[in-house]
């Protein structure tokens, strides 16, 4: 099952178990069960701590990783190979006794949970997002033996995600009800568990002395001006709702100057382990809500909890632009989707419209176009604005339709899943409805800015609008990346915007005592 390259690494991460591993396999005859089964040989084969079992589970092909000592259990249900290969990796290893990287802290409280948490994940193969899920789970799995986890390959068991309704990969589900749909983290996932996990964070944040530089947001540019600010002695802090921002739900990269080739889940994991190589404060899953000044500035968080810093750095990025047409929030989810690499095999053989005509609605349409029956583009200009290259790709693959002055205006559905859209056709004003299973959005991106209206001037587009040192309108206060006045949103743009506006923060602190700076603020 695996090629010689990937037994020799496995082989040298498995010299890290401690303690035995045992695999109980559930398989038949059938091609997938066949290559699992062959899969859980080859890792026997390489470790002398790792036994294999078969038996006939509940679901086939399916594999459960199990420490014998303290009967913990994460299982697999289909082929863990793709992007959940590492999964499986990191199963074996957790399972096994290596270090699990979370602080003590968390550790504790994952152990100390009340009561039996059966998940179970369903994913697609192709989904850079799911990984992340299905590893916080397994981790909390390795940790309590009253957790367990199974990652489900939504592709293979179609079945089961019909009688479920799932349309959208992350999906998770808690002893048999919906629990979470799309990125969760440890952190956001242990928050929902323990009710009073939030307010003893907040207590926490409160209890915080001032920083020098606090930066909002842990994308590329947030992180890029967090090592900058520590590399200059500053305290440093940084608040993130989610690290990674939108990187981490971006496929291949391939423009990151002196690096060929990376996806964004491993660019967003560097990043984080980039940042903690410094004496930065990271408090993640964390939502700025308000920015005020009183002497220093005040930055309030969802949770209630309140941060004070000499000066502020807005990095809080850019979110997927929404049509905002009847039916599309009724649908998210359940056939509306807007992350084609993730979502695209659940469409298998259906027939799917892609909204949108840039580059990465054609994009999407290519890539969707290999594994479902059918794809309708549908761009609201006279003319397509992707590039000439993707363009003739499209047009070259026989099931691509592309419609041009298309103004959607309705996303139908049955009450439970899409059916179809309606929309109008710019040039004629005739109104038209197309048949399908599920659509893509992918009509660019808003800034992250709505929160700070009224505090610094913003661009009638929603941007925060900077200088060449990366400052508002208001001294003290920077801003960097996506969610700025930037023309070109690019994540090595993005990472060079965090430093200029990390450094502009640093010149500023030097140039102006606290008094100075209090006054200003003041006045």
């Amino acid at each position: 099952m695996l090629d010689a390259n990937l037994k020799n690494q496995l082989q040298t991460y498995l010299q890290n178990l401690k303690r035995p591993v045992e695999l109980v396999v559930s398989a038949d005859e059938s091609k997938k069960s066949q290559e699992l089964k062959s899969l859980a040989q080859d890792i026997v084969s390489l470790s002398s701590l790792v036994s294999l079992k078969e038996t006939q589970g509940e679901r086939t092909p399916a594999m459960t990783v199990i420490n014998p000592e303290l009967n913990t259990q994460i299982s697999f249900a289909g082929l863990p190979m793709g992007h959940e290969f590492t999964s499986l990796v990191l199963a074996l290893l957790h399972t096994g006794g290596h270090p699990i990287k979370l602080s003590d802290d968390i550790i504790e409280q994952i152990r100390n949970l009340p009561g039996k948490y059966a998940f179970e994940t369903y994913v697609s193969l192709t989904c850079q997002n799911c990984p992340d899920v299905v590893q916080a789970l397994n981790m909390m799995a390795a940790i309590n033996p009253n957790i367990t986890n199974v990652m489900i390959d939504g592709a293979l068991f179609q079945e089961e995600v019909a009688s479920r309704n799932i349309m959208a990969v992350p999906s998770v589900y808690l002893n048999g009800e919906v629990f979470a749909a799309g990125r969760i983290s440890i952190g956001e996932i242990l928050n929902k568990l323990d009710t009073n996990a939030a307010s003893r964070k907040a207590d926490e944040i409160n209890e915080k002395a001032p920083f020098e530089v606090l930066v909002v947001g842990g994308g590329p540019a947030g992180a890029a001006a967090a090592i900058y600010a520590a590399r200059k002695g500053l305290r440093t802090g940084i608040v993130a709702d989610k690290f990674g921002g939108q990187v981490a739900e971006t496929v291949g990269i391939e423009n990151f100057i002196s690096v060929k080739a990376t996806e964004g889940p491993r660019l967003v994991a560097n990043l984080e382990a980039h940042v903690r190589d410094y004496e930065v404060d990271i408090m993640d899953n964390q939502k700025a809500v308000s920015l005020t000044t009183d002497g220093l500035f005040e930055l309030e968080l969802a949770s209630g909890a309140k941060l004070r810093s000499r000066t502020v750095l807005l990095a809080t990025g850019a979110r997927w632009r929404e049509m905002n047409v009847p039916g599309e929030k009724e649908y998210r989810g359940k056939g509306v989707a807007y992350c084609p690499h993730c979502d695209g095999p659940l469409f298998k053989g259906k027939r799917v419209a892609v909204i949108g005509g840039g580059n990465s609605g054609i994009e999407a349409a290519i890539d969707l176009a290999n594994i479902v029956e059918h794809v309708t583009v549908l761009e609201f200009d006279k003319t397509l604005r992707a590039d000439d290259v993707l363009q003739r790709k499209a047009a070259s693959m026989g099931n691509i339709k592309i419609i041009t002055q298309a103004m959607t205006t309705e996303v139908t559905g049955d009450g439970t899943r899409v059916n179809g859209l309606n929309y109008t056709d710019r040039a004629t004003g005739e109104s038209h409805h197309v048949a399908l299973a599920g659509i893509f959005v992918q009509i660019g991106l808003v800034p992250n800015a709505e929160w700070l209206k009224g505090t610094i001037d913003l661009t009638p587009r929603g941007e925060i609008v900077v200088d060449e040192r990366g400052q508002t309108s208001v001294p003290g206060i920077f801003a960097a990346g996506d969610v700025t006045n930037s023309p070109f949103k690019q994540i090595i743009i993005a990472m060079g915007s965090g430093a200029t506006a990390s450094l502009g923060a640093f010149d500023y602190l030097i140039r102006h005592s606290d008094e100075e700076i209090s006054e200003t603020k003041a006045a």
